[in-house]
């Protein structure tokens, strides 16, 4: 039994390690000449969000054609790329599905950088579709906080149909730029700290939803106390007003911040709730 038990062990740390992870610099021009898997690798999980954007992707054993992009939250001051990134990674490969988590720049006053580091995301999952065994008609953006701003950005803000994204998955978001109840250092960050008010008119998501927004799936805790659940609940109602599809999931308790961590009580119906989604939405 024993021989048998590690047998098993063995084989399902084979199948984790069959996932292929790939890194990538976002912008050519930042690629130095040259440079080797190694050296891009390194440039990329460098502890530097000011810089050096780029894409961990990991491809898995059997893709079912879905890709998700994952903006990790932080404030827009730094990116917690482990339970809100890196972490999620094997849950989903085991679902077949190419995960990539964005190393966007953090925008320090200057809004356009995030938001251009997104497109670019979509862009590039796109042109390697076939390689990472993607459908390209089924690229979605994920991103918990302040990278669910983020998220949410890219799926009302996109330049065109080549960076807009198919589907949006936000854990507990921010998602306005309006004072009364924004995230004040999600909000300073991104627009400086005297932003006008057409800045913050126009980075208030819930504002900016249409009928072409994709579908969404939302999720946060009823006891938040960084992020205002009015954020969530506001974009689901705009998105109900334009007639797009989406699914808001309000857990009574587990604050903010959660991401893949275990000790949020409602992980196991978060998962299975997102999995059903993904498998019957996408």
């Amino acid at each position: 039994m024993k021989k048998f038990i590690l047998a098993c062990m063995l084989m399902a740390g084979m199948a984790v390690q069959a996932q292929t992870k790939v890194q990538m610099l976002l912008w050519e021009k930042d690629t130095p000449a040259g440079a080797s898997p190694e050296a891009i690798a390194a440039m990329i999980d460098e502890n530097d969000f000011t810089r050096n954007p780029g894409l961990t992707v990991y491809v898995p054993k059997k893709p079912n054609g879905k890709a998700i992009i994952m903006c990790p939250g932080g404030g827009y001051g730094w990116e917690a790329t482990g339970h809100e990134g890196h972490g999620m990674a094997e849950w989903f490969n085991a679902q077949g599905i190419t995960y990539v988590v964005l190393k966007y720049r953090l925008p320090q006053g200057n809004h356009e950088l995030p938001l251009a580091d997104a497109e670019q995301a979509v862009r590039l999952v796109r042109s390697h579709a076939d390689e990472w065994g993607v459908n390209p008609s089924k690229v979605g953006i994920m991103g918990a906080s302040a990278g669910g701003h983020l998220a949410s950005t890219l799926a009302t803000h996109y330049g065109s149909s080549d960076s807009r994204p198919d589907f949006q998955v936000l854990f507990y978001p921010v998602i306005t730029m309006d004072p009364a109840y924004t995230h004040g250092g999600s909000r300073e960050n991104l627009l400086g700290k005297n932003p006008t008010k057409e800045l913050e008119e126009k980075f208030s998501n819930e504002l900016q939803v249409t009928s072409e927004t994709p579908k969404a799936f939302i999720m946060l805790s009823s006891d938040d106390g960084a992020v205002p659940v009015a954020n969530g609940v506001n974009y689901y109602m705009a998105l109900l007003a334009k007639n797009v599809r989406a699914s808001l999931h309000a857990y009574p308790e587990g604050g903010h911040g959660w991401g893949y961590g275990d000790g949020f009580i409602y992980k196991h119906q978060w998962k299975e709730e997102l999995e059903k989604w993904l498998r019957e939405e996408i």
